[in-house]
């Protein structure tokens, strides 16, 4: 990776994550490759770094039993992202590219069934605040808890790539950004651009 494209701040990964919260769960034993797309929820250490996640899978996922025979998988969040058009930019030459934020977390999963209620309840806070709560769902809630497996994963090693045009002059940066409005990359763009 081009350290140019690292994120700025141990934080910005897990602020990332907050804002997708969808990851993507990759593993792979003798049988193959699984992936599963799960609302994940990011656990910090100190200085904001990512040191493991939270979530839950469908107890009746194939994935579940490739993840019990090998724990190791990856964790992939895709953030923001855009096509940079050459017609923003008035330096000649200049060409199309691809702005984006990426994270690569390689994780061991465990496996927590004791604590369904717990991973639900976490998620639900994150996701709907105090808007609502599981115990709307009334006795409903009980089926769909006994339906899932918790998990924990702990982050074994991180990868981010955050393409947000570092490597671009002042003037062209700013076009790009005119040239995006008022999408989502551009505000990561220049969060990513303060001093």
């Amino acid at each position: 990776m081009n350290p140019i494209f690292a994120p700025r701040r141990a934080a910005d990964v897990s602020d990332l994550i907050d804002r997708c919260r969808l990851g993507l769960i990759v593993s792979g034993t003798g049988e193959g490759l699984a992936a599963t797309p799960l609302p994940l929820l990011a656990k910090r250490g100190r200085d904001g770094e990512v040191t493991e996640l939270l979530g839950h899978f469908a107890r009746s996922n194939p994935h579940v039993a490739k993840l019990e025979k090998n724990p190791y998988a990856r964790a992939l969040f895709l953030g923001p992202n855009a096509a940079i058009s050459p017609k923003w930019v008035s330096k000649p030459q200049w060409g199309p590219t691809w702005n984006y934020a990426f994270v690569d977390i390689a994780v061991e999963i465990t496996f927590l069934p004791d604590q369904n209620d717990v991973a639900v309840r976490q998620l639900v806070s994150a996701v709907e605040g105090d808007s609502w709560n599981v115990e709307q769902l009334g006795d409903r809630y009980e089926s769909l808890i006994d339906r899932i497996i918790a998990f924990r994963a702990r982050v074994v090693e991180q990868n981010a790539v955050f393409k947000l045009g570092q490597d671009e002059d002042r003037k062209s940066f700013s076009e790009i950004l005119a040239g995006l409005g008022d999408d989502p990359l551009a505000a990561l763009m220049r969060r990513q651009a303060e001093e």
